[in-house]
């Protein structure tokens, strides 16, 4: 018999602003008094939904309750950029590129396999296109040192023999309307999603096939013993015969993989909806994202009615919190910074105010692997994203699933294959110099 309790539940801070920006939904029921199913799975965003989705497609006769600590969309998956990317992306790296040729030839046959899961999933669930756009995005550069990241990343693609495209100042002003980027690597693999709308879509259909979601939910509790393992919540218990752990980083909040995991906290700001002056003025494309061609770089998104109204989202600002929680202060702090950010990228559009800023929680891995496994008997967990929650997370659920019911398949058999997460120096150590190490790689990318 085991147990693990909770040492820390999800806190957010600010809005997500993806979900404020959609119609409210209606409130879920909350887990009161006992109940009991086939498999229980902690977590409502990408990996918990896909893994829901996978055991349904497996034995559609499954009895299967998810339980997610926020409302759909609220927590991690509604403060998401939205990029659901099919190529090696290693936040780690100086441009990205992964372990090696193969491994990342690998990866991205596997990262297609979660986005077309996806795709799949918008048709099953008649969840609206405009949330789900396989348009691609680019790498942009507003450096020289981006500029040569880029260079060499497009290196990297070719010897995998990947479609890209190197675009200069000229084609990057006419997408982004900006003179601020000096250019730009375009790859068209990647799906632009409306992260909150599309989870919300998923939610639904699974609701429609009889999977139960509890909301507002926190587990405080998990403990095994003959029947299975019961999920313990401040208002009820569910008692379920196999577990999946879907909930990224607050694995380590239940005991698992300690002083293994780094806990990054991003920010990102929404503008308001830009009055048609305003969207005159900007020029270029009504859609585009870029993520920066330095991976501590600032990402920008550009969406349109189909998404939430004509928008600009940029993020920016990582910084280490083993707690897994950001300030008001923090918030204020980077909010500043995005603002002095988004002012030199769009000086036509000073005026323009930003309505939603919110933090949100990254976990990587010092060796970019992820944790999807059995981590003991009837306890599975779809975890550790690496900053990669849309396709990484949709995969390790569909892993995750297919280990539940003693499937095995390429997913499987990629994650039963990597390391564990390598340890962290002890802490203080790991907070002063992951943070002093991303205060250098910001600079870098100036």
């Amino acid at each position: 018999m085991a147990r693990h309790d909770a040492i820390r539940t999800p806190v957010f801070n600010g809005p997500a602003g993806w979900s404020a920006i959609l119609p409210p939904a209606a409130p879920r029921a909350r887990l009161q008094g006992a109940a009991g199913c086939d498999i229980a799975i902690v977590g409502a965003g990408f990996a918990g939904l896909s893994a829901a989705r996978r055991l349904k497609q497996i034995d559609p006769g499954l009895d299967v309750a998810i339980l997610d600590a926020a409302r759909i969309s609220e927590g991690g998956t509604g403060r998401n950029s939205g990029f659901m990317i099919d190529l090696p992306h290693e936040l780690t790296s100086s441009d990205y590129a992964g372990a090696g040729d193969g491994h990342d030839r690998q990866l991205t046959r596997l990262n297609r396999h979660a986005i077309d899961f996806a795709d799949a999933a918008v048709e099953e669930y008649d969840i609206p296109r405009g949330w789900f756009q396989r348009a691609g995005k680019i790498n942009a550069a507003a450096s020289a040192a981006g500029i040569a990241g880029n260079v060499s990343y497009a290196a990297h693609l070719r010897r995998m023999g990947e479609a890209h495209e190197l675009y200069d100042a000229r084609q990057m002003k006419e997408i982004t309307g900006s003179d601020h980027y000096q250019g730009g690597l375009y790859t068209p693999g990647t799906a632009m999603i409306q992260p909150a709308g599309y989870v919300q879509g998923l939610a639904a259909g699974l609701e429609r096939a009889g999977v139960r979601i509890y909301e507002n939910a926190p587990v405080l509790r998990l403990e095994s013993g003959a029947q299975g393992w019961r999920v313990a919540t401040a208002q009820g218990e569910i008692l379920a015969q196999r577990l999946i752990l879907a909930n990224n980083g607050h694995l380590e909040s239940f005991g698992f993989k300690r002083g293994r995991l780094m806990h990054i906290m991003l920010n990102a700001c929404m503008t308001e909806e830009l009055p048609p002056e305003a969207i005159r003025a900007l020029g270029g494309q009504e859609c585009w994202g870029a993520t920066p061609a330095d991976p501590m770089g600032t990402t920008v998104r550009r969406i349109g009615p189909a998404q939430g109204g004509h928008r600009i989202v940029i993020r920016q600002g990582g910084y280490y919190r083993p707690g897994m929680r950001t300030s008001a202060r923090d918030l204020s702090r980077l909010v500043a910074i995005m603002r002095r950010k988004f002012d030199v990228r769009f000086p036509m559009l000073k005026g323009i105010g930003f309505e939603h800023a919110w933090s949100g929680h990254l976990c990587l891995s010092r060796n970019a692997v992820s944790v999807m496994r059995e981590l003991e008997p009837g306890l599975y967990a779809a975890c550790v994203q690496n900053g990669l929650g849309t396709a990484r997370g949709t995969l390790t659920g569909i892993g995750a699933a297919e280990l539940a019911c003693g499937r095995k398949s390429a997913v499987t058999e990629f994650f039963a294959a990597e390391a564990e997460p390598a340890r962290l120096p002890p802490h203080p150590f790991d907070t002063i110099g992951a943070n002093a190490y991303m205060r250098w790689k910001e600079w870098k990318a100036r």
